[in-house]
């Protein structure tokens, strides 16, 4: 397989992968990271670097992004945002990077901004239901 690199991040492109190679590399069934993502009010969880690729391996932390269904009467607090990292941590025993999508969209920074919205991967989305 060629390895094509990307000269924007000098990172190895994105390899298709699949969701059952996504919560291998987890470690943790779908069902777990669903009412985790329940039980802390996120709307959408996303993942972004090298869990992606094929320069993934046993030293790699997980970079994750993350939309809380958080209004503006309850924002999340850096405090929250801490400490769902750190149960994140536990849960899937790896470091973890746990980013706003929110604080990417808004960067300046607009190869990183690019970089990561054109390559996350999103493994969780809360559903909205209509009923009459």
């Amino acid at each position: 397989m060629d390895i094509i690199y990307n000269p924007l991040t000098m990172k190895t492109n994105q390899i298709p992968i699949n969701l059952e190679q996504i919560y291998q590399r987890l470690n943790i069934p779908p069902e777990t990271l669903a009412n985790f993502c329940q039980k802390n009010q996120i709307r959408e969880l996303s993942l972004f670097g090298s869990v992606l690729r094929e320069d993934f391996n046993e030293n790699s932390d997980i970079d994750l992004l993350v939309v809380f269904d958080s209004d503006v009467t309850n924002p999340m607090s850096l405090m929250d945002l801490v400490k769902i990292q750190y149960e994140l941590e536990d849960l899937i025993q790896r470091k973890i990077d746990l980013i706003e999508k929110r604080s990417v969209i808004d960067s300046h920074n607009w190869i990183r901004r690019q970089n990561i919205l054109n390559t996350a991967q999103t493994i969780y989305e809360a559903r909205s239901f209509l009923f009459t």
